[in-house]
């Protein structure tokens, strides 16, 4: 269900000043590498929100928010995944992991992941 996005102060208030850091810094990253039509939601049962990062109508990535706590979910479609599959040993083993627990659903495997600083992105973007 698409719902307006919330205010700073709020988003801040949700998930502390540090987490908004870092949501901030993997939004900027994800800005600079790819042209994403963006889309607030609510988080369901588990977050509070979901914010999506989609294009042509796929979603590559989402970020989720409740209180004290910021995730980021990266989607592998069929191709992407055979991708994976093919360079996994170029991948740290936190990524990996990632990878291997993830459950496989019709249109892909979705990786979690649970940030607390920006110590991620050095694996997940050349920074």
């Amino acid at each position: 269900m698409l719902i307006p996005a919330p205010e700073e102060k709020e988003l801040t208030a949700l998930v502390g000043k540090s987490l908004y850091g870092v949501w901030n810094k993997l939004c900027a990253l994800i800005d600079e590498h790819y042209d994403m039509d963006l889309t607030w939601n609510n988080g369901g049962k588990a977050w509070t929100y979901e914010y999506k990062f989609r294009r042509r109508g796929k979603t590559l990535c989402a970020l989720y928010a409740k209180e004290s706590r910021i995730g980021f979910m990266v989607i592998l479609g069929k191709d992407e995944r055979a991708s994976f599959e093919k360079d996994r040993g170029f991948f740290a083993s936190k990524v990996r992991r990632a990878y291997d627990n993830a459950q496989t659903y019709h249109d892909g495997k979705w990786l979690m992941f649970e940030p607390i600083d920006d110590s991620l992105f050095k694996i997940l973007f050349v920074c």
